[in-house]
C-alpha cells in the first residue's frame, strides 16, 4: 500500500464525520474561512509569487495562475455568498404514496468523495472546497505543478480553519502534483465517487480516457459569436470587445467571430475596439480583404485550418465569413466545444433558430459569452462549466454536486 493509498483511505473515511456536521456549523466554517483568506492575503500572495516566478508572463496560463489582493477579496466574497445560500442537501425532489400505502420519497444527498484535477488555477482550491463542504462532499484536489506553492498555501489556510472547528482535516486532501498521483486517483474506484477535470482539452481527454471513475467534463471552451445579417453594429462592437478582451485566459472568452457576408463592410468597426487591446486577428479570405488597411497591419493574419476550433486563451481571435445562419450553426457544430455560443441579431426568427439549434451548455442572444460563470448566474460560485449532457450542464454549483436516493417507508409491507 502506497502513501497515496493511505491518503485516499483517510479521505474516504472523512465523509462520515462530514455527514455529522449540521448546516449551521458548515456556514460558520465558511464565514471563518472568508475572514482568514483576507487576513492571510500577504502569505497567499507571497506563495503565489513563487509559482509566478517560474512561469513566463507570455504563457496563456500566467493570468490564470496569478492571484491579486482584488481576486482574493472576490474569492472571499464568493465564500460568504455560498455560506448564505440554502443547503442543497435533504431536498425532497419527489414524494408520493403508493396504492398499497408505501410512502416513497426521492431526496438530495452528497456524492461522497469528489476528485478534482486542475491546472494552474489556485482559486479553484478555494472554490472547490467551499462548494464541496456546503454540499456535504469530501474533496480530493490534484493541482498542477505550476501552482503547487499557491495550492499548498491555500489548503493550509483551509485546514487551519477546519482544525479550529474540530473538523476532520481529511475532508480536504491536496495530493502531490506528480503524474503518478493523477493515475492513482483516476483508478481509486473504492474511495472516490466522481472525478471533475478543469483545464485544457488535452487534460480533459486524458482524464476521460484513463479514469475508472465517472467523469464530468469541464473547462475547455471554444466560444463563437455570430454577427447576423440583422445584427446591431454598436451592440456587436461592445459585445465582441467584452467577450474577447475582458479576460482572455478563461474558458468563456471569445475565440471566433462569425460574420454574415452582407455585413463585412461593418467588420472593421465591429472589431475596432479589439485593436486597442492588440488582439491578433486570423481572418478568412473575405474577412481579410475587408480588414486590409483598416485594422493594424501587424495584428492582421490570414487564417488557416488551424485557426478554427482553437481555444486561444490569449489576445487572438479568428474571423469566419458565412452566407447565412445555417452555415454559422454548421461552423459552430464542427468547431465548437459545446461551452458558450452567442448570436447578435435583431431578427427574432434568426435568434430563435440559433437558440434552438446550437448545441452548447450556454447559448446567448445579444450578450457576451463572458457571463458563463456560476457567480453571474446567481449560483454563488462554480466548480466548473460542464460541457457534457449527463447529470450536469453549464455552470456546476451546489445542486450539481448532489445526487439523490430513494426513501421507502412502510408499515410491515411485504410484496406478494
Amino acid at each position: 500500500m502506497t502513501g497515496v493509498d493511505n491518503i485516499l483511505i483517510k479521505a474516504s473515511a472523512a465523509r462520515r464525520s462530514l455527514n455529522r456536521l449540521d448546516a449551521e456549523t458548515i456556514d460558520r466554517i465558511l464565514l471563518r474561512l472568508s475572514e482568514e483568506a483576507v487576513n492571510r492575503i500577504d502569505y497567499i500572495l507571497a506563495e503565489n509569487a513563487r509559482d509566478l516566478a517560474l512561469m513566463e508572463k507570455t504563457n496563456p496560463l500566467y493570468d490564470r495562475l496569478m492571484l491579486t489582493e482584488e481576486r482574493i477579496q472576490a474569492i472571499a466574497s464568493d465564500i460568504r455568498k455560498v455560506a448564505g445560500m440554502k443547503s442543497p442537501l435533504g431536498r425532497i425532489l419527489s414524494e408520493y404514496v403508493r396504492p398499497d400505502g408505501l410512502k416513497i420519497s426521492r431526496i438530495s444527498v452528497p456524492f461522497g468523495v469528489v476528485g478534482i484535477i486542475y491546472e494552474a488555477r489556485p482559486n479553484v482550491t478555494f472554490d472547490v472546497f467551499t462548494l464541496c463542504i456546503k454540499s456535504g462532499n469530501v474533496c480530493i484536489l490534484k493541482g498542477g505543478s505550476d501552482a503547487s506553492c499557491s495550492n499548498r498555501a491555500i489548503a493550509g489556510v483551509i485546514k487551519d480553519v477546519l482544525v479550529e472547528f474540530n473538523v476532520n482535516p481529511g475532508v480536504l486532501t491536496l495530493l502531490p502534483p506528480g503524474r503518478a498521483e493523477t493515475t492513482m486517483l483516476l483508478k481509486a474506484r473504492q474511495y472516490v465517487d466522481l472525478i471533475i477535470p478543469r483545464g485544457s482539452r488535452s487534460l480533459i481527454d486524458y482524464v476521460r480516457d484513463n479514469s475508472a471513475i465517472p467523469v464530468i467534463e469541464t473547462g475547455a471552451g471554444i466560444c463563437h459569436t455570430y454577427f447576423d445579417e440583422y445584427g446591431d453594429t454598436e451592440k456587436g462592437r461592445t459585445i465582441i470587445h467584452n467577450a474577447k478582451t475582458r479576460r482572455v485566459s478563461v474558458c468563456n472568452a471569445l475565440d471566433c467571430l462569425i460574420i454574415h457576408e452582407k455585413r463585412l463592410t461593418d467588420l472593421p468597426h465591429l472589431i475596432g475596439l479589439c485593436a486597442g487591446k492588440a488582439v491578433e486577428v486570423y481572418a478568412d479570405e473575405r474577412a481579410f480583404e475587408s480588414l486590409k488597411g483598416k485594422y493594424p497591419e501587424g495584428l492582421l493574419r490570414k487564417a488557416d485550418e488551424d485557426s478554427f476550433g482553437t481555444e486561444f486563451l490569449s489576445y487572438k481571435m479568428a474571423v469566419k465569413t458565412v452566407s447565412g445562419i445555417d452555415e454559422a450553426i454548421e461552423h459552430i457544430e464542427r468547431y465548437g466545444s459545446r461551452h458558450s455560443e452567442a448570436i447578435i441579431s435583431e431578427d427574432s426568427e434568426h435568434t430563435g433558430l440559433f437558440l434552438k439549434h446550437v448545441d452548447a451548455s450556454s447559448v446567448y442572444s445579444n450578450a457576451s459569452t463572458a457571463f458563463t460563470d456560476g457567480g453571474e448566474f446567481g449560483l454563488g460560485a462554480e466548480i466548473g462549466i460542464s460541457t457534457q449532457k449527463l447529470h450536469a450542464r453549464g455552470p456546476m454549483a451546489l445542486a450539481e454536486l448532489t445526487t439523490y436516493k430513494w426513501i421507502i417507508e412502510g408499515e410491515g409491507h411485504i410484496r406478494e
